[in-house]
């Protein structure tokens, strides 16, 4: 690894950003530097604008991909080089405000309902049940089941925050028949190894492949389950700003994107032209 890359890791680092993410800012800084064929240190504000101009009109990346780019060399320039960032002639891309996908009820419980691997089956039912992140689920442990106070204490989830969210009756009684069967030791949902987890891409497999079974043509991955927790907690008439504590987020307005893929039947709203 070069010098500046090595620089930089270690402000990550010292900053206390994930490891995907420091992962991530250390490739986009290379392909930049590998596109000029130089050092970072060597170039400036033009070089920054004509390769995010390149990588919007020739690669057609993602906006969120040329953001991710954008972000990783203002942490260079800024943290590590300490120069300024002229915000006027380096700006971030807008990003389109895609409405998440959710799955209806049935949808659900037809995807649980085509799973006979206990295991598999309850990995799926507990992030569905407490609106869990599948990076939160494959770190679950024993003792944060809290059957006593029909909870589960999620640590160190998204920003290192840690939170409680809901443990449902059903949720807790398949947990003690999985329980009972695979006896984990530390790890709820324990890997291929001893002391390790399940994977990340272990369970995105074990859902695409349980979707497409029952014949789902949506795009939706592992996460469409918390997203559907949080709609159909809304279409049961709970309200936000407790759904907001369960999801763990930071600011209501995250959370408020639920309003808008509530069923519009539910909501027992009538047409102004079902009037005239």
């Amino acid at each position: 690894m070069t010098d500046y890359l090595l620089k930089m890791k270690m402000d990550l680092e010292l900053k206390g950003y994930s490891p995907l993410t420091l992962k991530t800012y250390l490739e986009h800084l290379k392909r930049f530097s590998d596109f000029y064929n130089k050092s970072p240190e060597l170039l400036g504000d033009s070089e920054i604008r004509e390769y995010l101009h390149y990588c919007i009109t020739k690669r057609k990346l993602s906006e969120s991909t040329v953001n991710t780019s954008y972000s990783a060399l203002r942490f260079f320039y800024e943290i590590t080089l300490e120069r300024d960032w002229n915000i006027k002639k380096l700006f971030r891309r807008k990003e389109p405000k895609k409405l998440p996908v959710v799955l209806s009820k049935e949808e659900i419980k037809s995807i649980f309902d085509s799973i006979d691997n206990l295991k598999h089956k309850v990995i799926l039912m507990t992030i569905y049940a407490a609106g869990l992140r599948l990076s939160e689920v494959i770190k679950l442990t024993l003792d944060d089941i809290d059957s006593k106070n029909m909870q589960i204490y999620i640590r160190a989830g998204k920003c290192k925050k840690d939170r409680y969210t809901i443990l449902s009756k059903y949720n807790l009684d398949i947990l003690r028949e999985y329980w009972i069967r695979y006896k984990p030791k530390h790890f709820l949902f324990e890997g291929q190894y001893e002391g390790s987890h399940i994977t990340a891409r272990s369970v995105q497999g074990i859902f695409i492949k349980a979707k497409n079974k029952c014949g789902i043509k949506k795009k939706a991955s592992v996460h469409t389950l918390r997203h559907s927790f949080a709609t159909h907690l809304l279409e049961n008439g709970n309200d936000i700003c407790y759904i907001q504590r369960l999801l763990g987020h930071a600011s209501i307005s995250s959370t408020t994107v639920y309003l808008h893929i509530r069923r519009v039947d539910l909501l027992n709203i009538e047409s102004p032209l079902d009037a005239l």
